[in-house]
């Protein structure tokens, strides 16, 4: 198994969670995940509303009062996050209050993130507030290409449910090191919680895997080899955790976003995955799977980085 950096190890134990607020149910499900996530793992959470950054009139000045306008509304919408976390229990010195100006809702948040060292990001899944608001489109697809730190998505409904400790880490697994560094947060933080790991590798249904005229004795034998392999390293890995960490894995069938997309709360409490494989090191860049799974996840997901 990786070895995660002595510094990233830090963040997660110290770094605030930053969770990005625009007033949409969108929002509101990313401010319920951050405060789960802030206390389970003991760290501050920093809640930020970003603004559009000014826009240049000409070379001279801006724009002053389309300035002051969209600072208040971000004003508007700050009151309302400190109103939600406020009836959810959050205690004043647990949770800060920002407004930025940025280019973007993701850039805003992601220089926040640098600046404050944070252990994780969390947005909502989907851009559901109204066009008035801050920025439109989707903060998640955008923050997810290129975040400096893992990204937590959460569920559409999240701010409705019932959260309690952290006791089943679920993490998408297969031998690469970008499986293995999500595998080494999950295991940090199931560390710190007593949590148990359940890992999961998804293997094409029969069909997907190999044309029908090379016969149906040649797919079986394929998917027999290929679940071997991927039970073999789950083994594997499971064998080299640290001593004291619960942990099974599973070998299920299917495609690989419909069958992790429906794990919910009967299964686990969260879901660790890797960043595709290529591009900077330490930055989330979405994969094909991933950039899926977040839209459509029961569960909440945390996109983890490649390691340095």
């Amino acid at each position: 198994m990786s070895v995660m950096s002595e510094d990233a190890a830090q963040r997660v134990e110290s770094g605030p969670v930053v969770a990005g607020f625009d007033g949409s149910t969108s929002g509101e499900d990313a401010l319920a995940l951050a405060l789960w996530i802030a206390r389970i793992v003991g760290v501050r959470a920093i809640v930020a509303a970003v603004h559009p950054s000014p826009a240049a009139i000409s070379p001279a000045r801006v724009d002053a009062e389309w300035v002051a306008d969209r600072h208040r509304l971000a004003e508007q919408i700050l009151d309302e996050a400190r109103q939600l976390l406020g009836a959810a229990g959050a205690a004043a010195d647990q949770v800060e209050y920002r407004i930025l100006a940025s280019s973007s809702a993701a850039h805003g948040l992601h220089d926040l993130a640098l600046e404050a060292d944070a252990s994780v990001i969390v947005v909502g899944s989907r851009g559901t507030g109204p066009e008035e608001r801050l920025f439109a489109g989707s903060t998640a697809d955008r923050l997810l290409s290129g975040s400096p730190c893992p990204v937590a998505v959460a569920p559409s409904g999240m701010r409705n449910r019932r959260t309690g400790e952290l006791t089943r880490i679920g993490v998408a697994y297969i031998d690469t090191p970008e499986a293995r560094a999500a595998l080494d947060l999950a295991t940090r933080v199931a560390q710190r919680t007593s949590a148990a790991l359940r890992l999961y590798t998804v293997v094409a249904d029969e069909a997907e895997v190999m044309p029908l005229l090379l016969g149906r004795d040649a797919e079986h034998a394929f998917l027999d080899s290929a679940r071997e392999a991927y039970q073999l390293a789950l083994e594997t890995a499971i064998a080299g955790l640290p001593t004291g960490i619960e942990a099974t894995g599973q070998v299920l069938s299917g495609n690989v976003v419909d069958v992790l997309a429906e794990l919910d709360g009967d299964d686990i409490d969260v879901l660790f995955c890797a960043s595709r494989g290529y591009g900077p090191v330490r930055r989330v860049l979405l994969g094909g799977v991933s950039s899926s799974l977040v839209k459509r996840a029961r569960s909440p997901v945390i996109v983890v980085p490649r390691s340095s």
